[in-house]
């Protein structure tokens, strides 16, 4: 199919986003502050960089494209990355914050909540269609999430802050067209540092010395957030915003997994049945899909 690709990209992105916990195991001991401070002013310099050095051109051609833009085409594509900046900054944020001072298992939640709020904010702000198929597979995808949180709906709360910011950055970028992504990403994430800058003087601990350290951090600034962030956005050029929402349970997922063979974490039978009836939510919801592949290979 022509859009293989594209699912593709937002599959890849979201299976190295379930490994995370690979890299981030080795430096637990540090503050998750200081990681976080770290990751995104590693990223906002390798970016700039990049652009400076191999896409200059690019550069002086997105920006001629925007000074040709009208009046309210310049203030939507200005509104669309400053707001793409502000959430993805507010999702770290917010992220680390209930790490550190709510509970684990709200952060595992906030990214199987996210996936259902993508959908809800497709179909109401950018009016994509989904089937009844799709319909059920975000019904059964809330039973899992309901069956996880049903202990705690501080979790749940906490969950759905988080999960809201993804969602709403998701949708977002769909709408941001005519520029080059890496660009637009570099952008985002730079604000996302200027933003972050002024706390970390306050917020930091000391600097770390270790080469781990920082060997760690370029891992998870360059494989975890720079790539896996372009492949959402160029999965989004060509699937719904709602699909790639959904294909995000793949990450929490594969984190249970790891929870679970890997760390030797105890799960009992509601997690387990939880997880299980979301796994199943994916397939439903991409069954035409699916299907339509099948036939095409029969065929």
């Amino acid at each position: 199919m022509k859009d293989t690709k594209y699912y593709l990209a937002a599959i890849i992105s979201f299976t190295v986003w379930g490994f995370f916990s690979l890299v981030l195991k080795p430096i637990h001991s540090y503050p998750s502050i200081d990681i976080l401070f770290y990751r995104v002013f590693s990223c906002a310099v390798l970016m700039l960089l990049i652009v400076l050095l191999f896409k200059r051109s690019i550069l002086m051609e997105n920006a001629a494209v925007f000074r040709a833009l009208p009046v309210k085409g310049k203030l939507k594509t200005l509104g669309l990355n400053i707001g793409g900046g502000l959430l993805l900054t507010a999702n770290w944020f917010s992220f680390i914050y209930v790490l550190n001072h709510i509970s684990v298992k709200a952060t595992s939640l906030a990214y199987l909540v996210c996936p259902i709020l993508t959908t809800l904010l497709a179909f109401f702000i950018l009016k994509e269609k989904l089937s009844k198929a799709q319909w059920a597979s975000v019904a059964l995808s809330i039973i899992g999430c309901v069956l996880l949180s049903y202990s705690s709906i501080l979790d749940m709360s906490y969950s759905m802050i988080i999960g809201l910011s993804y969602a709403m950055y998701l949708v977002s970028q769909k709408e941001n067209k005519g520029f080059d992504k890496f660009i637009s990403l570099t952008f985002q994430i730079v604000l996302s540092a200027l933003i972050l800058l002024p706390f970390y003087p306050v917020y930091s601990g000391p600097v770390p010395v270790s080469f781990k350290f920082y060997f760690y951090i370029e891992l998870i600034a360059v494989a975890f957030t720079i790539i896996p962030l372009l492949l959402n956005l160029f999965a989004l050029k060509r699937i719904n915003s709602s699909t790639v929402g959904m294909l995000l349970n793949i990450n929490p997922l594969i984190a249970f997994c790891l929870a679970a063979f890997v760390y030797h974490e105890h799960l009992d039978h509601i997690q387990m049945a939880a997880y299980g009836i979301i796994f199943f939510a994916i397939l439903v919801f991409n069954s035409q899909l699916i299907f339509s592949r099948k036939t095409t290979y029969q065929v």
